[in-house]
């Protein structure tokens, strides 16, 4: 049986960011076995797909810290301006980079290249161990966590964490519970091209059936997330590329000239899904495993990697055993007021911008326009924008 002193089931964004910033911290080496069954070819692996993020102010910075960043900066396209408005009505606001004197407000990764980068680090790092495999059974024990893998593999750690997703296998194996809000929406995604270039701008668009997002992408793309109700979304997503393009342009506008053109589309349905409960014995939750929310406003990714960061930060605190109760307790303790009030936010935001009632158009269109013209309402927006959060 093999030991480590970690071991992470899931090798997506959340579990590799976790097992490079362990050891860049730590003032002593840890083993880290990755746990991961899809190999890192973007066609399959479900982690590093052909989806593209957002990576806040705030989360480049983390990086940074990680000593992360400059590899993946090279593969990452900078939003210079965000423009948030609503369909048909009056209400907007702007954020630009020059306002906050910042290089960027966030940068635009996709998740292919990012997986690549990591892989190629884990490869020349002699303290980390990729395992192709998946988890079928945990078993806990006093000072130590078992785990048998596919393949009849097994593997043992001081700590486990969980960063295999939403729906975790690790987390049903110990029995923490998984709440679930449906919001009723399904995003449609898709690589678009249009007649403006992008000059580095994000849309981010409140219709009745749900936010229409637009993420500026390298070689003059652009990374659509289209909130729709499910019947709409089926229908969208049977429709001819000139038809899809035609209803999108109904729904977002002329601010970027005609869209031109748009690659594969994907759906998936919209919930939140969230585990009070991110520590147990010898066991902690980071990423979607903890909490998968809406991508209204881009926070999921964002609040999965201050998890991440937080994490690392305790482990190496206690490099002799990053599994005992004080380094959980310590973790669970810093998370829980950014966690609770990114959730809550988010799910505000989609309740309150997805539908066309009128006591709600009033007040959002107010509230944007408010935001635009007094800087002291928005403050609270530009520093969740940015991921300037208190950890």
């Amino acid at each position: 049986m093999k030991q480590f002193d970690v071991v992470i089931a899931g090798g997506a964004m959340a579990g590799m960011t976790l097992a490079l910033a362990i050891n860049k911290l730590s003032s002593q080496p840890l083993s880290i076995a990755v746990i991961e069954p899809f190999p890192v070819d973007h066609q399959a692996h479900p982690g590093f797909d052909s989806r593209s993020i957002a990576l806040s102010y705030g989360t480049v910075n983390i990086l940074n810290q990680f000593g992360l960043w400059q590899q993946i900066q090279s593969v990452a396209t900078p939003i210079t301006h965000i423009h948030v408005s609503d369909r048909t009505h009056a209400g907007m606001t702007d954020i630009t980079s020059e306002e906050l004197a910042v290089d960027a407000l966030g940068y635009v990764v996709e998740l292919a290249d990012v997986g690549r980068i990591y892989h190629h680090q884990i490869e020349q790092d002699e303290h980390i161990e990729l395992i192709h495999a998946s988890v079928e059974q945990v078993v806990r024990q006093q000072e130590k966590v078992q785990l048998t893998l596919s393949g009849n593999q097994q593997v043992e750690g001081k700590l486990l964490v969980s960063a295999d997703g939403s729906v975790s296998t690790c987390c049903q194996q110990v029995g923490l519970t998984l709440s679930e809000h449906d919001f009723d929406q399904v995003a449609v995604i898709a690589n678009i091209t249009t007649q403006q270039a992008h000059q580095g701008r994000a849309f981010e668009r409140f219709t009745e059936s749900g936010p229409v997002a637009l993420l500026p992408m390298s070689e003059g793309r652009m990374s659509l997330v289209w909130c729709l109700r499910p019947d709409e979304a089926a229908k969208v997503m049977n429709y001819s590329d000139e038809a899809f393009l035609a209803k999108l342009q109904e729904s977002f506008g002329w601010r970027l000239g005609r869209l031109d053109k748009t690659g594969q589309r994907a759906s998936y349905p919209l919930l939140l899904r969230y585990r009070e409960q991110n520590v147990s014995h010898r066991f902690a939750i980071v990423g979607n495993a903890a909490q998968t929310l809406h991508p209204i406003a881009g926070q999921g990714f964002n609040l999965g990697i201050r998890d991440v960061a937080t994490l690392a930060e305790c482990i190496a605190q206690q490099p002799q055993d990053p599994g005992e109760y004080n380094v959980l307790k310590q973790f669970k303790q810093a998370r829980a007021q950014d966690r609770n009030a990114t959730i809550s936010m988010t799910s505000s935001l989609v309740h309150i911008f997805s539908n066309d009632y009128l006591t709600m158009r009033l007040g959002r269109n107010l509230g944007l326009f408010a935001m635009d013209n007094f800087a002291p309402l928005k403050a609270p927006l530009l520093k969740r924008t940015l991921g300037l959060v208190a950890r």
